[in-house]
């Protein structure tokens, strides 16, 4: 049985910015640091996470912030942090659902702390802010022929026939899916040819960046929806191998240290769950495999309290109860350990930590997609809590991050964003 005893002794307090000063010095030189969140509209989740990224940018010099949204979208707000212009407009701009991911007051606060910073830096030593995913095919690859059209007139033949060829199945990714099922033809050699050529040619800086990873996610998201309508754990990886791709590809291009923004899901070693007897993998353990000593991997996890999410899959988001945790579940432990206190852990060296860290134990995931009345069945992933995570913020009770907007009619193209595990 765990002892609560213990985690009482290893819980530090989280009751301002200065406490957390001892998981700024456990960071020390680490190259990468994966905040997670255990839901996607948690506010105190968010303003913890940007809490932490300004102490990290501010004290520890890192260069960019990357994040579970889309390189077009990201790209528009880096756009802004780096040149001066107001990120809120970039952020209203979001339009896929869920919106509220990033499309919250949480999120322009901390974009206008990183416009202010970067404004009395130059520009090679500004801190950007980027998209990791890879859903944007359509906005990727048009933006792909905007650019050729200006910069790539030897390459456009390639581009339009990549073009022509997702056209053909109306601009449906799930159709385009599912008809490469039951066909045996696809647009893949028309991707893999723009990805070569593109790579081949795009220039350095900003826009040959830009350009070069919308055509890497061009062809992620080729191979993502062929592989979403067979099932199975092939196109969750093929999603999370593409950030971590693109985390390198930053840390390459900005030769600076990075700070990623995405679910627990995503975050916290997939070897740690049961996520790893699915055939899962993800960007944790990626990171961790590529980068070892230099990844730092910080999870979160609430008690009770309210949280931001739609009852299906393109459902105008609300307000939700997020009721107390199930039984024997690590969320209901803390609880019970701390009496409602908020902490922060540091994970210790395995042989030097007390053995809750190394017990399995139901951790809360709450994706965009949430039914409170169906926790007892759901919405746990089986955790093994110090080998998943470097570090953990505990809040006990937690609030719904502010949207900027409602959602956009009509959106409902299913995706694998978290929804009750």
């Amino acid at each position: 049985m765990t002892d609560l005893e213990e985690m009482r002794r290893a819980a530090l307090p989280l009751t301002g910015p200065e406490d957390l000063g001892p998981l700024v010095e456990r960071v020390g030189e680490a190259t990468f640091v994966l905040i997670g969140e255990a839901s996607h509209g948690t506010h105190e989740f968010y303003a913890w996470r940007a809490e932490l990224t300004r102490r990290l940018i501010a004290e520890k010099g890192f260069g960019f912030v990357a994040v579970e949204g889309d390189w077009p979208d990201c790209r528009r707000v880096h756009h802004a942090v780096t040149t001066g212009a107001d990120p809120f407009d970039a952020l209203y701009a979001f339009e896929r659902w869920p919106t509220f991911m990033w499309a919250n007051e949480e999120v322009v606060d901390f974009c206008r702390w990183l416009r202010r910073w970067n404004a009395g830096r130059p520009p090679g030593e500004r801190c950007g802010f980027h998209g990791l995913d890879v859903y944007s095919l359509w906005d990727s690859l048009h933006a792909v022929r905007r650019y050729a059209a200006a910069h790539l007139p030897d390459q456009m033949e390639t581009v339009m026939e990549a073009l022509h060829c997702f056209e053909s199945y109306g601009h449906d990714a799930e159709r385009y899916g599912l008809e490469t099922r039951l066909v045996p033809d696809s647009c893949e050699d028309e991707v893999v040819s723009l990805l070569t050529a593109v790579a081949g040619t795009a220039p350095g800086g900003e826009g040959g960046l830009g350009v070069r990873q919308n055509a890497e996610v061009v062809a992620g998201a080729e191979r993502y929806y062929r592989a979403m309508v067979r099932g199975g754990p092939d196109s969750w990886n093929i999603r999370d191998v593409h950030m971590a791709d693109t985390l390198d590809r930053l840390a390459e291009f900005h030769g600076a240290r990075g700070v990623v923004w995405a679910h627990n899901t995503h975050v916290g070693d997939a070897r740690a769950t049961d996520m790893a007897a699915a055939g899962l993998t993800n960007l944790g353990q990626l990171a961790r495999e590529r980068h070892r000593e230099d990844v730092v991997l910080v999870g979160f996890g609430t008690h009770r309290g309210t949280v931001m999410a739609g009852e299906r899959w393109g459902a105008p988001h609300q307000s939700m109860p997020v009721p107390p945790a199930r039984p024997a579940s690590l969320e209901a432990l803390l609880h019970e350990a701390l009496g409602g206190h908020d902490a922060l852990f540091l994970v210790p060296p395995a042989g030097l930590r007390a053995e809750w860290y190394d017990e399995p134990m139901a951790h809360r995931a709450i994706g965009v997609v949430y039914r409170p009345q169906r926790e007892r069945w759901g919405n746990y992933v089986p955790t093994i809590v110090g080998r998943r995570y470097d570090a953990f913020l505990w809040v006990d009770e937690t609030t719904a991050v502010r949207p900027l907007h409602g959602e956009p009619a009509g959106d409902a193209e299913p995706e694998t964003f978290p929804t009750a595990m």
